[in-house]
């Protein structure tokens, strides 16, 4: 893993991750809305179509390095390059990467949010890049 103050991304990206957030797939609104609803997240700032190094994550924790992402049907059929790309995001900057389906968040919300917090507080939390927050359990 490289050593990097802040997280790269391509400029060419920020537009793109705008529209994309203009434009969210329903099981990504409800999963944002969900986070900001519970209140045991409230301490976790996540951002929504964040441009890291070449790829546009769906959600995206800076203090936990972790990346969420809301996965639908398309997905089925590009599991090697997804798989490619979260292993790039793993070993070039250390991020943790959660997926969901989207069935999941539409479907069972509560068990996204619990096996979120789970997954929180069982895995050791990474040392932030500059200007990031320290984690914290919840």
């Amino acid at each position: 893993m490289q050593n990097y103050k802040f997280l790269p991304y391509n400029k060419t990206l920020v537009s793109l991750a705008r529209e994309l957030r203009n434009n969210q797939t329903p099981a990504e609104i409800k999963f944002w809305l969900e986070i900001l609803k519970d209140k045991r997240l409230a301490s976790y700032k996540f951002s929504s179509q964040k441009p890291i190094d070449n790829f546009i994550m769906d959600f995206y924790c800076s203090s936990l390095r972790l990346v969420v992402e809301i996965d639908g049907k398309i997905h089925k059929a590009q599991k090697e390059r997804d798989n490619e790309r979260d292993e790039i995001l793993k070993q070039k900057f250390g991020l943790k990467i959660l997926r969901y389906k989207n069935e999941e968040v539409l479907e069972k919300p509560v068990f996204v949010i619990e096996d979120l917090i789970k997954y929180i507080n069982t895995t050791p939390p990474s040392l932030p890049l500059s200007g990031e927050e320290t984690p914290k359990s919840l």
